[in-house]
């Protein structure tokens, strides 16, 4: 039997450095942006990504792009 990839949710996750640890290692907090078009290009994500970054209190460290399929038998 063939099996077939079903695209589900597409998450954008912002990766904000909220500070360092007693030891002086960064601490991260992330912000996930639900519903996002499973179909929409990296670039653009980037760019969104990019753009509210500089509405946040903390600096951009990374941006993940979460997508998640069901596999199906056909």
């Amino acid at each position: 039997m063939a099996v077939s990839k079903v695209p589900g949710t597409t998450v954008l996750r912002l990766v904000l450095q909220t500070g360092v640890d007693g030891e002086g290692n960064p601490v991260y907090r992330n912000k996930n942006l639900n519903n996002v078009r499973p179909d929409a290009a990296d670039q653009d994500l980037f760019d969104v990504a990019q753009a509210l970054a500089g509405l946040q209190e903390y600096p951009l460290a990374g941006v993940n792009r979460i997508d998640s399929a069901r596999l199906v038998q056909v």
